[in-house]
């Protein structure tokens, strides 16, 4: 008998038949809408030919151990029973801590594995490593390194990365809405812990109906950008700081700013004043200026902060922007351009960050904690920045500045990663590859054999959202939804709170780690800690079966990144930030301490490494942006048939110019190599005039195909722009990526190579 039941993904609550024969029948439950059609990719991921059948060891492993490491990336795999691959994995750990201690143990996670909070292999592989010696993990996000560290230092929190609006607050409020990055909705079709309706093109559509004026600032012109009522400004990349302090100078020349705002609740602001106005460096940041840098039109610039002084105005800031050279200066001069305007504080006015970045991002976060599985976190821990991994790895011992202080790499024995793929995150991937081959042994939990497992020799085989229970709970807006197991698990698959609880039997750690509760009982017990949590906020949840049994749940938010600006502004003394002022810091003498030439004390323009401006421009004329996919989440299921349907000949696109196309012999859907010194990548020609000249873009995502990863001699057949991209600290204040600040050059390619992609090399 086939039953329809609930379930939930990043993208969504989703309904499907559950029957003998597997899920069948996915689709997004109630009225709204597939954004990117991905029921195809959730159900494709089921059955494909790049789900993990069994726990595999590498065959050189298997025979050498540790001493076969340089065969990572072009051995074949050997099924091995469970018991096998945990022994092999418990041994290596041992040894590991034996010879180096809990510091020779990197322990690599990502937070969008599942969207389940029981099973999100992030906490239940971080508890098992600490219930069992400890480790070293990573601090902040590829996604928003930059912003996270830089925004605490200017507003007080890394949370304020959230500040922002709704999109009722927006129509009602907001006159001119600027947007730096652009207006990138395909991001909006997803949320960390699943998602309500989606919101965000029509939560736009009614800005412009009720007169927003919308202005996209963005080498790239973004899907709903096609609107004639959405004007585009297509700068050089990577000099949206300039054209911003071009803003500033005319604000202020021409007396347009809040002077009482920035006495009030603002500190440097003559600092920062005096940086655009030149008198510190004898460069005034004119519109002129800007337009020289930017390559826009100096009226245009002008016209805009006009604009900007007559309209109550929101300033939109792209998280792609700070994934680049100096990445923290656009977040920070944005609020220094704010807060010159006044508006921070009122209602759609001041700052917009991440607007888009996730589904309903304005609308808040719920007034209570909901249950995560315990890490059960120790007293002291190493840590490195998150993109700092391939350093990590190649220079034990060596130091770098992270946020203030100097941070030494420990030797690593044994990474273990589970639940994400730094084959897609990383940059200059065939560095990361020499990297991966300087452990003694790594270890890899994952329902597919995706790019990290080529280069481990464990891999242990987990079980997908459809083949277990769980429940999921959004990250923006108050959205929680039962996660119903919808099929039987693929081949030999388990869920990771069973490898893990395993595992810990090896170091007699099971009572501990699973404290005697199985699936439905973590299931329920943390359905109770958060009915707790919400009823001394004053909510009421219902039992958990009566939730069991029903749909998606909406609870009400709380914007409490918008709230405490207001308050702010209402009375800085009684209500002050949590910078050292308690004021927004337009200048800090916290970082200007730091002696940082790449990060001063308050926001400015210093060329990037690689930009169009530079000298390399010549060698490699085009600029290249990797920004985020339109038919998965970063590489997952990348097999599935959504993110299928938007390759070229199988190939990731690579959208260019029609005059950088004509210049080369590119036609629509031909082979390209795209080059430059790190690497070399194949993709297809998508000929638009949706990019501006000089740039070219490539999402990331596409799994890593290289015949011999780590030769940058080696051509990438994939499309993954990230053999392309350098992998260096975006600065020595946060260390984020610089992905973003990439030049190429880009040539018709003759040949036609199989995608490999997909494909285990199983020795049978």
């Amino acid at each position: 008998m086939k039953e329809r039941v609930g379930t939930a993904a990043h993208w969504g609550i989703y309904e499907g038949v559950r029957s003998a024969g597997g899920v069948s029948g996915l689709r997004p439950a109630g009225r709204d809408p597939d954004p990117p059609s991905i029921s195809s990719n959730l159900a494709d991921v089921s059955d494909t030919r790049a789900r993990v059948p069994s726990p595999l060891v590498r065959e050189g492993y298997l025979a050498q151990g540790p001493d076969s490491r340089e065969g990572r990336g072009g051995e074949r795999y050997v099924p091995v029973s469970w018991g096998r691959a945990l022994d092999l994995a418990a041994e290596a750990l041992q040894a590991t801590r034996n010879r180096l201690g809990s510091d020779g143990v990197f322990g690599g996670s990502y937070g969008w594995a599942s969207a389940g909070r029981f099973h999100n292999p992030q906490s239940q592989f971080k508890r098992f490593l600490n219930l069992t010696g400890g480790y070293v993990s990573a601090v902040n996000t590829y996604s928003s390194a930059a912003a996270e560290v830089a925004v605490t230092r200017f507003l007080g929190s890394s949370r304020m990365i959230n500040a922002g609006h709704d999109w009722p607050t927006i129509r009602d409020n907001t006159e001119l809405l600027l947007c730096f990055g652009g207006l990138p909705f395909k991001n909006a079709a997803i949320d960390a812990g699943s998602t309500g309706p989606h919101v965000d093109g029509e939560g736009l559509d009614a800005c412009l109906e009720a007169g927003v004026e919308v202005v996209a600032v963005s080498p790239l012109r973004h899907s709903h950008g096609d609107r004639a009522d959405i004007r585009w400004l297509a700068p050089r990349p990577n000099t949206d700081v300039a054209l911003m302090l071009g803003l500033a100078h005319w604000l202020i020349e021409n007396d347009r700013i809040d002077r009482d705002f920035l006495a009030r609740c603002c500190v440097g602001a003559d600092r920062a004043i005096a940086y655009v106005m030149g008198d510190t460096d004898g460069v005034a940041k004119t519109p002129a200026w800007a337009a020289r840098v930017t390559e826009l039109d100096g009226a245009a610039i002008v016209d805009l902060a006009r604009r900007m002084s007559e309209k109550r105005t929101l300033i939109a800031v792209a998280w792609a922007l700070q994934r680049a050279d100096r990445g923290e200066q656009p977040f920070w001069m944005a609020c220094a351009l704010a807060a010159l305007l006044g508006g921070i504080g009122c209602p759609g006015e001041g700052l917009g960050y991440g607007l888009g970045a996730f589904n309903n991002y304005g609308a808040g976060r719920l007034p209570f904690r909901k249950a995560a599985f315990p890490q059960i976190k120790p007293a002291e821990q190493r840590v490195i920045p998150v993109s700092r991994v391939a350093d990590m790895l190649l220079a034990p011992g060596a130091t770098i500045p992270y946020d203030g202080r100097r941070i030494a790499f420990p030797e690593i024995g044994l990474v273990w990663w589970a639940g994400g793929n730094p084959f897609h995150h990383h940059q200059d991937l065939h560095r990361l590859a020499r990297a991966f081959r300087r452990p003694d042994t790594v270890i890899v939990n994952d329902s597919v054999f995706q790019p990290t497992c080529r280069m481990a020799d464990i891999v242990l085989p987990a079980t997908t959202f459809l083949e277990r229970n769980d429940w999921a709970a959004s990250a923006h807006g108050g959205f929680f939804a039962p996660m119903h197991k919808l099929a039987e698990p693929f081949g030999e698959a388990r869920n990771d709170h069973d490898v893990f609880a395993a595992m810990a039997d090896r170091f007699g750690k099971r009572e501990a780690f699973t404290e005697g509760r199985g699936e439905m009982g973590w299931i329920r017990h943390m359905w109770s800690v958060t009915r707790d949590n919400a009823r001394s906020a004053g909510y009421d949840l219902p039992e958990f079966e009566a939730f069991w049994s029903g749909g998606m749940l909406s609870i009400p938010t709380v914007n409490d990144t918008s709230a405490r600006l207001a308050l702010l502004r209402e009375d800085p003394e009684a209500h002050p930030l949590d910078t050292p002022s308690g004021r927004i810091e337009l200048f800090s003498e916290t970082v200007a301490g730091f002696g940082h030439d790449d990060c001063p004390g308050h926001p400015v323009w210093r060329e990037p490494r690689e930009w169009l401006g530079g000298a390399e421009a010549g060698r490699y004329p085009l600029h290249l942006m990797s920004d985020q996919p339109a038919g998965r989440l970063h590489s997952q299921l990348d097999p599935g048939g959504a993110s299928q349907a938007t390759k070229v000949r199988r190939r990731e696109p690579c959208l260019i110019h029609p005059d950088d196309a004509a210049a080369r012999g590119i036609a629509d859907g031909d082979i390209v190599r795209v080059f430059n010194g790190r690497g070399a990548c194949l993709a297809g020609a998508a000929v638009t005039g949706r990019i501006r000249p000089g740039v070219v873009d490539i999402a990331t995502g596409s799994w890593f195909d290289c015949a011999e990863p780590g030769d940058p001699r080696s051509l990438e057949r994939h499309g993954n722009p990230n053999v392309l991209t350098r992998d260096a600290g975006c600065s020595s204040l946060s260390q984020g990526p610089s992905c973003n600040s990439t030049l190429v050059e880009c040539e018709k390619f003759g040949g036609d190579p199989p995608v490999e992609a997909y494909d285990i090399p199983l020795k049978i």
